[in-house]
């Protein structure tokens, strides 16, 4: 399935503005807000955090498959999508991050 299939299976994400992710200290390192461009990363890290209950390693493998075609891209031309780089970091290094959902 193509990255635009596999999101109209995740759930809506129109209550949310935005999601951050936290390091092992509790600091926000990345927020992925709702915006165009951004609402499928958003879609699928939502949909990961609630599934695996954060971003781990089994969280990260099951979002390269969710970015579809988008994963690909990445590994060709790492630096393009950031939120596929940082899944790909998880897989690589073993270390996650906490999510925390923030209201619209």
């Amino acid at each position: 399935m193509t990255f635009a299939d596999n999101l109209q299976q995740l759930p809506a994400i129109t209550h949310l503005a935005a999601l951050h992710l936290l390091d092992a200290t509790g600091t926000v390192v990345a927020t992925i807000e709702n915006k165009p461009g951004k609402s499928g990363a958003l879609a699928v890290y939502a949909a990961l955090a609630a599934k695996h209950g954060a971003i781990n390693v089994a969280a990260a493998q099951e979002g390269l498959e969710m970015f579809a075609e988008h994963t690909d891209s990445a590994r060709a031309h790492p630096g393009s999508h950031p939120n596929i780089d940082r899944l790909l970091e998880v897989i690589a290094s073993g270390t996650g991050y906490a999510v925390v959902l923030v209201p619209a």
